[in-house]
């Protein structure tokens, strides 16, 4: 019995309280729509807040009560997920109420809402980057914030998600035998992430993209080329002596001498 009745009792209580927000949001009294916001918020009905938030800011905007709207409306938008929305938010709110007490916390989340709109590693990182500078400026402003570590942990999480994209668009450029982009590409990702854990794999795979434009270059550019891989093997087992990929290497290095012996003779 009580399952029967159950849809209907939900329904019912739907019903009531559409009503009385609509009741709320009909009002010309915005201090019944600020303490209807305020609960909603705390309820966690951001949907709802961030209704009557919106349309009471530019009443309470210069009113004790502003301070309050302006930095729950951004984390109503923050916590339905609209986080370049939430971080607009966030920076107007530390920029007018710079002496607020959440002054602080509003530009860190400001630096926080570019962090989680920023895609997995494949996609653009225009946000990420975006919030490693707000991040990073947040540090050096507030050092001895409450917030500096999770901030320092951002940093730290977006560097990895560059490294990851650099490494990776490096690497495809080696899947499509393009061996002379590929030997830029990772030439570049280590001189942008000096102690990235992939550059043992990044020294290797230069090495060896070379090694593979020599093969398929034209005789007269051969011998040129096998030597510079020669190089690159040398700087490769200098940094990775014990590395995993050396068997592999040493094998390729070897097929570079004797194909430098035989061009030398010619």
């Amino acid at each position: 019995m009580f399952l029967r009745v159950f849809p209907f009792v939900f329904i019912f209580f739907s019903l009531v309280s559409c009503s009385k927000f609509r009741r709320i949001e009909k009002s010309t009294d915005w201090r019944i729509k600020y303490e209807a916001a305020l609960n909603y918020y705390e309820n966690e009905d951001y949907y709802r807040s961030t209704i009557l938030f919106d349309q009471i800011l530019p009443i309470v905007r210069g009113l004790p009560e502003g301070e309050k709207v302006q930095f729950y409306s951004a984390y109503s938008q923050y916590y339905q997920g609209f986080y370049l929305l939430a971080s607009h938010q966030f920076k107007v709110f530390y920029e007018t109420y710079a002496r607020s007490d959440f002054a602080i916390e509003s530009e860190f989340m400001y630096a926080y809402s570019l962090y989680s709109n920023s895609p997995t590693y494949n996609l653009d990182q225009t946000s990420s980057l975006e919030a490693v500078v707000a991040m990073q400026n947040f540090i050096n402003r507030h050092s001895q914030s409450e917030f500096r570590e999770k901030a320092t942990e951002v940093i730290d999480d977006i560097q990895q998600k560059l490294e990851r994209k650099g490494f990776e668009n490096a690497r495809q450029y080696y899947k499509l035998q393009r061996y002379d982009a590929a030997v830029i590409a990772f030439e570049s990702f280590s001189s942008d992430f000096p102690d990235s854990h992939y550059n043992e794999e990044v020294g290797f795979l230069k090495f060896v993209a070379q090694y593979e434009w020599a093969e398929k270059s034209i005789t007269s550019k051969q011998l040129e080329r096998y030597k510079l891989a020669q190089e690159y093997y040398i700087e490769f087992i200098d940094s990775y002596p014990t590395s995993s990929f050396l068997n592999e290497a040493e094998k390729k290095y070897g097929n570079s001498l004797n194909r430098i012996t035989e061009l030398a003779k010619k």
